[in-house]
């Protein structure tokens, strides 16, 4: 950064000199991974371009209908033009799909039926799918109590998936089987496209007929490739996360093969009805223009983890993935093996935030997690994880996962902040 630059952060927001030398160290150090990055935003650009054209997107297509939704045209393009970008037969977006949880909890009790059984080859999934799964809880209508198994098989040490385990855990009753694609609240790699192809390849060598189902959260267009182009059968995400662009002001995606998408949207609304109703309530634009700007957003993201991890490691923090490593999300863990660093850390993510600067966020017993956890996230849309967030189960190892951005010098500005206030509290030194 320039010196005029340098003289705004110290002047307006109280950044000292040696964390703006540490971070132009940083910068430096990245500069070609970031290069890569934009190569990699150019051609998803073009992909999403190309799939608003082809499906002849029109002003008209913004505006929603009422009541029962009947031929709503903008919903019918927003389906295609997410069924081409992400190359599958079919897809249902709706902004009655609350989250990422809800699109994978429709995929899942659309398609599983009592007695078959669920296999996770990527270890225990993100922690709000437990319920939903019957892992964790009772009561509330989980595959479990509907009569449908569920068993895991755990990553190997290094991360990857165990394949010889899959082998053996794949019987009779397996039906579906789970791929967690981003890591989760889990000291991980993400899976790149080429390791979940040679996941896929395997499994399907097994069973042709098992469906994969793959959690892509996180994972949208940090790639040139999506998962269905690597042999997945469905896939479900988030539009406050990567799709949305930091536009959508909510909702969900399913996308894969048709009679499987189908199957999904029966469970959002009824059997025989399905994705031929539905009025949206929100404007269509805002889901449109999300998708158009989200190469470009997720771009800025990753930049801003690349950044991240090239100068946590400079004052001696271990972060995963490494800031030369191949990315599969745009999540960065940051390991702080104490948890009022941890804390400080978060607290200083928020204290950057465009949004509730002001607030201090602490550690709380969040509804779906077995710990409390503090959540720094001053987001335009309430918990939007495609801007800048970090959060942390403050649990041992005390590990911090931040992810988002909307722009690259935001997420620059909250780290620096973040580090300064841990400077300040005598946590770190430089």
């Amino acid at each position: 950064m320039n010196l005029k630059t340098q003289g705004f952060l110290k002047n307006e927001f109280g950044i000292n000199e040696s964390v703006i030398k540490i971070s132009n160290l940083a910068e430096k150090e990245v500069e070609k991974i970031l290069e890569e990055i934009d190569a990699i935003k150019e051609i998803n650009q073009y992909k999403v371009i190309q799939a608003m054209q082809k499906n002849a997107l029109s002003d008209s297509h913004f505006n929603g209908t009422t009541g029962y939704g009947y031929d709503d045209r903008g919903r019918e393009v927003l389906d295609a033009v997410y069924k081409d970008v992400f190359k599958a037969e079919d897809a249902l977006v709706r902004h009655q799909i609350v989250s990422g949880t809800h699109a994978l909890a429709l995929s899942l009790y659309g398609n599983l039926r009592p007695g078959d059984e669920l296999l996770s080859v990527t270890g225990k999934p993100y922690d709000t799918l437990e319920e939903v799964i019957g892992i964790r809880g009772e009561g509330g209508g989980s595959l479990k109590e509907f009569g449908v198994t569920y068993r895991q098989v755990d990553l190997k040490t290094d991360g990857s998936v165990d394949l010889d385990a899959v082998r053996a855990g794949i019987t009779g009753k397996t039906k579906m089987v789970l791929i967690q694609r981003s890591r989760g609240y889990e000291w991980r790699a993400a899976m790149k496209i080429n390791d979940l192809e040679n996941v896929i390849g395997f499994i399907k060598k097994i069973s042709k007929d098992l469906i994969i189902l793959v959690d892509n959260c996180y994972g949208e267009f940090v790639e040139e490739r999506e998962p269905i182009e690597a042999g997945a059968d469905l896939v479900a995400g988030s539009l406050i996360k990567n799709p949305g662009g930091g536009l959508a002001p909510t909702g969900g995606y399913i996308a894969g093969k048709e009679e499987y998408v189908k199957k999904a949207a029966y469970r959002l609304t009824t059997p025989g009805l399905g994705k031929k109703v539905g009025s949206p309530q929100v404007n269509n634009r805002l889901f449109f223009q999300g998708l158009f700007m989200a190469p470009h957003v997720v771009a800025e993201s990753l930049k801003g983890a690349v950044f991240c991890a090239a100068l946590m490691e400079r004052l001696g923090f271990t972060t995963s993935p490494h800031y030369l490593e191949q990315r599969g999300d745009i999540i960065q863990a940051v390991k702080f093996s104490d948890p009022e660093t941890l804390i400080a850390f978060c607290q200083g993510i928020q204290k950057g935030s465009p949004v509730d600067s002001y607030v201090t966020p602490q550690p709380w017993d969040m509804p779906g997690y077995d710990c409390p956890v503090i959540m720094a996230a001053g987001a335009f849309i309430q918990g939007s994880s495609i801007e800048l967030s970090a959060d942390a189960p403050i649990k041992a190892p005390y590990v911090a996962y931040m992810q988002g951005g909307l722009v690259y010098e935001h997420v620059k500005l909250g780290i620096m902040i973040a580090i300064q206030m841990m400077v300040d509290q005598g946590l770190i030194k430089i």
